[in-house]
């Protein structure tokens, strides 16, 4: 059984990845997708220089789906498919994820990867949220927020360590692990990763609609 990881980058593809190998499982490979012109992290807008640093320290070969701004659906899902018709993840039999309890997000995985005749697999599933921001920071990891829904959340929060002064911090209503969008962090250190991912918080930026923190490699 081959098994690829979805890699966002933030706190719940690395609990994911721990997940795994507690278990003895490795992936084949992390994807994440990749905004063309701007040259980061879909949604969560941390640069691709970052992206690299961090799976070199994960030590997982990174595959890395191009994706255009403003990105149709159905642009989005030729060229997932693209992507998983090509080496390495020809090779994965299911794909993990760490999506956390919004079951739209998770039918719609579980029905495209079924279309190309993939398993979608959801390790973290069910559990609750705030014992998995607990349990985040209690196993030794270390995160700073990138991305804020300022519908949702401040913009102020774009940029901070996400550690137990924010999650006290955190209105009522917003989830601790961001899972229903208020906010995406960045992985700067943790058990999944060999050394540390230096960077540096930047400016704040404002675009289609969230506040993005510019993480800075230092």
């Amino acid at each position: 059984m081959t098994l690829a990881l979805a890699w966002s980058g933030g706190k719940d593809s690395a609990l994911t990845l721990a997940a795994l190998r507690e278990g003895g499982e490795e992936p084949c490979a992390l994807m994440t997708t990749v905004t063309e012109t701007y040259d980061r992290v879909s949604m969560h807008g941390v640069r691709r220089e970052l992206l690299a640093r961090q799976a070199e320290a994960a030590g997982v070969p990174l595959v890395e789906v191009t994706i255009p701004p403003e990105c149709v659906n159905a642009e989005y899902e030729r060229r997932m498919a693209a992507a998983l018709a090509a080496p390495p993840l020809d090779a994965a039999d299911e794909m993990a994820f760490g999506d956390l309890f919004l079951e739209d997000v998770r039918a719609y995985r579980e029905e495209r990867l079924a279309s190309a005749g993939r398993r979608a697999r959801f390790p973290l599933w069910g559990r609750g949220t705030s014992e998995l921001a607990r349990g985040f920071l209690a196993a030794g990891f270390e995160a700073v927020v990138a991305c804020v829904d300022p519908r949702q959340l401040d913009p102020s929060f774009a940029g901070r360590h996400y550690d137990a002064a924010l999650l006290a911090d955190l209105p009522e209503g917003v989830d601790p692990c961001g899972e229903n969008g208020e906010f995406h962090t960045f992985v700067v250190a943790g058990p999944v990763l060999r050394g540390r991912i230096e960077c540096e918080p930047g400016e704040r930026v404002e675009r289609d609609g969230f506040v993005f923190c510019d993480l800075i490699p230092a």
